[in-house]
């Protein structure tokens, strides 16, 4: 006779040292923690940076904002490695689904010409903003205090150059090599650009890895995507549904990254008054400088009122006024 009994094995130990540390004891941890928390190199440098003699090669001191914890910046969507790869794969996998569907039926032919050249001229130039954006987030993540920070931003880095990929195909389908060719140019020479394409680069020399953080992913994002795939795609009508289709991924992608910025934002602005007013003056200064680089693009290539960026500029107002920012002052 065979007798087939169950054991159970409890672990020696139920995680890493240096989680358990943060944790308060040895305790069950998620993936995301054991895959992010406390992994900042803190010690053992071979080499001391000679490009920037004032700070150490991973240094706090990089920025304004000042933490006593730089792992307080927990991830609301608990990203690690195998977490975001997986979320993304689904959500390219539907993706694929809307330019399959679109591509079989032919379905952009059903959009007339004025449409479809409005459509390239708003969307294709936004490639460059994206890079601009991956160039940013590279940034941020190459010099962020603290594994919490500088993981997810270069997952939010590798996103960018997903959507600039996206765009191209869409400006493919539009109208070709050529559509993407006049975007390039529309982003270099095109006048109700040069305002947007201005910031993205005065943002390539800033120092503080935090305020570019600011200015890109909350001001920046903040603004452009609400107006461009929600005002502008709206804006169009029926005509817009099958674009809308086709850049659904972009949309999605802001709600869902939008928790992390303001998880980032609020947790910075609680740790102290002096966090929360340096925050609202870059806060202050970018939202002047974006709200003017895209007033020539709102109103000469979408057509938009003044009246439909002042709504767009009011919802950010409210979303910074929640975590903590200093709003009454942004001119």
């Amino acid at each position: 006779m065979v007798e087939i009994r169950t054991a159970t094995i409890e672990p020696i130990r139920n995680t890493f040292d240096h989680v358990a540390s943060v944790l308060g004891g040895d305790k069950p941890a998620s993936r995301y923690l054991e895959g992010t928390l406390k992994l900042q190199s803190e010690a053992n440098f071979h080499y001391q940076a000679l490009w920037d003699k004032e700070h150490a090669l991973y240094d706090p001191a990089r920025t304004k904002i000042v933490m006593g914890d730089w792992y307080k910046f927990l991830d609301p969507r608990q990203f690690h490695y195998g977490a975001y790869t997986n979320a993304r794969s689904r959500q390219q996998e539907a993706a694929e689904s809307n330019f399959a569907f679109v591509e079989k039926r032919n379905l952009l032919q059903f959009v007339d010409e004025a449409a479809r050249a409005k459509m390239a001229r708003v969307l294709i130039p936004l490639r460059h903003y994206e890079w601009g954006a991956n160039m940013n987030n590279s940034f941020v993540a190459s010099f962020a205090y603290g594994s919490m920070l500088n993981v997810p931003a270069t997952f939010h880095a590798m996103d960018r150059l997903g959507i600039a990929q996206y765009l191209t195909r869409i400006g493919l389908l539009l109208g070709g090599v050529e559509t993407i060719d006049e975007g390039k140019e529309a982003w270099i020479d095109h006048k109700a650009w040069q305002g947007l394409r201005k910031v993205i680069e005065d943002l390539f020399v800033e120092k503080d890895w935090f305020e570019v953080f600011m200015a890109q992913n909350f001001v920046g994002d903040g603004l452009v995507y609400p107006l461009v795939y929600r005002q502008f795609v709206q804006d169009i009508g029926v005509q817009g549904s099958t674009v809308a289709m086709l850049a659904e991924f972009m949309s999605d992608w802001f709600d869902e990254t939008s928790k992390w910025v303001d998880a980032v934002v609020r947790i910075a602005a609680a740790e102290s008054p002096q966090n929360r007013q340096q925050l609202s003056a870059w806060y202050g200064k970018w939202r002047g400088l974006l709200v003017d680089a895209l007033r020539p693009i709102a109103a000469e290539l979408m057509g938009s009122t003044e009246a439909t960026l002042e709504t767009v500029t009011s919802l950010l107002d409210a979303r910074a006024k929640k975590l903590g920012i200093d709003a009454g002052g942004a001119q």
